[in-house]
């Protein structure tokens, strides 16, 4: 990503302007959160390759919500207790 996206993406974000998505599951009861996206167009092209990605993680449920908002971290916000262990380590 060349500096100019990444400041725009940047500036949209911090003046909530940044397109999100906001992903739900179950199974784990999780949320996560993607973007920033100047243009809801780019978040609608991204979003099915995210989607599929989480799909193959095997949570029970996904639904999400496309919303224009500035988000900070965390990005993946676990509701009960301690993240599952992903074998990362």
């Amino acid at each position: 990503m060349n500096r100019l996206h990444w400041t725009a993406r940047s500036l949209a974000n911090g003046f909530g302007l940044a397109w999100w998505a906001r992903v739900d599951s179950r199974s784990p009861d999780a949320e996560y959160w993607f973007g920033p996206f100047v243009r809801r167009r780019s978040l609608d092209l991204a979003l099915p390759a995210f989607l599929c990605d989480l799909q193959v993680e095997g949570p029970g449920l996904l639904q999400y919500r496309v919303l224009r908002t500035c988000r900070r971290e965390p990005l993946t916000i676990f509701s009960e207790g301690p993240p599952p262990d992903l074998g990362l380590r």
